[in-house]
């Protein structure tokens, strides 16, 4: 009997780790809102799921915004600003009434996966409150059951620790000691990460004689040693996360995850922010989202899951502080995107000076236009693949030169285009209904080469005759889930067997 009960525990356990060791790391963006001239959230929310981005960090509870995120499957990080912290710390039923009345409504629906409670609260005195609001937060999340599904942290800037470098000598300022025992123990407990927000951004700009630009953009050819380890470290983000792991081991809490709520890099600043421009934004962004989803890791955690959430969806015009301060984000309020980022982390980008120049002989492509609703991309990608537009879309199914990134307006961009310069480059020929939009500069990237007018096909490499069918695309949207459902259905056979078995 003891072995007819063991067996489906054992199996069960084995489908659930090895689920998770398929997750890999993921890439998040951050919403702010402090800014008068956004698109609503709806907007915001269909401008992230067009670039198929799966997790989100928000500020508060905004109800807008929650119901804005319904039922698109982005996971959402929400917040409880430090303005509301001695709310929450005080009284337990006050975490209850705002769970009942900001949560509970909108999810499943909104898939809400993280709290955070407080931010960088070391950087305004509000330490004291911040445990105690997390405490209250997670009685009131498990008297509804939830506390399994959503996780509850705060998070911290790099502030948090007195030594950083060396990786190895990395320690927790001791100052906080009584705020850092009482939380670590709280996100061990509940399996919580510790949230940081890493900016070697500021590191450069703030001492640029003993920190290399190459350095803090991923781009160094260089290495820079840890005396104690003999660890390499070719890029300061490693550096700085490698020292939370050893401040964290250093107080013998060695089971507690990073994961990066904010990390980013200014497109543009005040005179003396030299290193705030687009290339340098560009370049740091693609280098990260590419280290992330390779699942790099670090020197001290190679392989490491690290979950990192991209500073910020929007810039900021009400931000306070110097001009960098508002020029974070990755789109402008009007939805276009401030520098071309590959969020997939597969595909390579070049930097604005490099392919993506105005053309100068009047050339002129066809792409998807990031206003166009998802349903108008679909529709319109599907007819320009199908019988209708007769669009070789061979280089956009899977292994083919332009499938990264896998998201619906780079696809569409691709078919849009061979369309329109197939039928003689004309305005009526880039309508798509108003999802398709004239650009005057070449939207090609590494081996993906969008065609003109006069060429006769794209030139890439490693393409095969894959049907161009609107039901083939389809085929190819779908693929990845049925391939990891597939698996599923494999580990539960597995299982079954070993069920039998015992």
């Amino acid at each position: 009997m003891g072995g007819g009960r063991f067996g489906p525990v054992f199996a069960a356990s084995l489908l659930l780790v090895i689920i998770d060791l398929c997750k890999g790391s993921t890439i998040g963006i951050c919403y702010g809102r402090n800014a008068d001239d956004l698109p609503t959230p709806d907007k915001a929310a269909e401008l992230v799921k067009q670039h198929n981005v799966k997790y989100v960090r928000i500020y508060d509870a905004n109800i807008q915004v929650l119901k804005a995120f319904a039922n698109t499957g982005i996971e959402l990080m929400i917040g409880i600003p430090n303005s509301d912290l001695l709310t929450f710390a005080q009284f337990q039923a006050n975490a209850h009434t705002w769970l009942r009345n900001n949560i509970l409504p909108y999810y499943p629906a909104t898939k809400i996966t993280f709290i955070t409670v407080g931010a960088e609260a070391t950087e305004f005195n509000s330490t004291s409150l911040v445990v105690p609001a997390m405490q209250n937060v997670l009685i009131a999340l498990r008297k509804v059951g939830l506390h399994k599904k959503i996780k509850v942290s705060t998070t911290h800037s790099l502030g948090v620790l007195s030594r950083s470098f060396p990786p190895s000598a990395g320690a927790f300022n001791s100052s906080y000691a009584s705020f850092l025992k009482p939380l670590l123990i709280f996100l061990a407990d509940n399996r919580s990460p510790f949230m940081v927000d890493i900016y070697p951004y500021y590191a450069y700009r703030d001492s640029p004689s003993n920190v290399s630009l190459d350095y803090a953009l991923f781009e160094s050819s260089s290495e820079v040693i840890d005396p104690n380890t003999g660890l390499l470290y070719t890029n300061m983000f490693d550096a700085q996360i490698d020292a939370l792991y050893f401040a964290l081991t250093a107080l013998n809490f060695r089971t507690i995850n990073i994961m990066v709520t904010e990390s980013g890099w200014p497109s543009k600043g005040s005179a003396k922010e030299t290193a705030a421009t687009p290339d340098n934004a560009q370049t740091y962004n693609t280098n990260l989202i590419r280290h992330v989803i390779n699942n790099a890791g670090t020197p001290a955690k190679p392989g490491q899951e690290l979950d990192v959430y991209i500073f910020s969806l929007f810039n900021e015009n009400r931000k306070p502080g110097l001009e960098s301060e508002r020029n974070w984000g990755l789109f402008y309020p009007d939805q276009t995107s401030v520098y071309n980022l590959d969020f997939s982390g597969h595909g390579s980008v070049d930097v604005i000076t490099g392919a993506n120049i105005t053309s100068s002989n009047g050339t002129t492509w066809c792409i998807a236009s990031l206003n166009a609703s998802e349903i108008d991309l679909k529709s319109a990608l599907d007819w320009a693949c199908g019988p209708g537009g007769n669009v070789d879309c061979s280089a956009i199914q899977p292994s083919q030169p332009c499938y990264e990134p896998d998201t619906l307006i780079s696809h569409a961009s691709y078919a849009f285009n061979s369309y329109y310069q197939q039928n003689g480059a004309s305005d009526v020929a880039c309508s798509f209904g108003g999802a398709g939009v004239k650009v005057d500069k070449n939207p090609s990237y590494d081996k993906c080469i969008y065609m003109t007018a006069g060429s006769n096909k794209t030139l890439s490499t490693n393409t095969t005759g894959i049907p161009s069918t609107s039901s083939s695309l389809a085929r190819k949207v779908h693929i990845s889930l049925s391939m990891w459902t597939v698996g599923v259905s494999v580990l539960f056979s597995l299982a079954n067997g070993i069920v039998q078995g015992w």
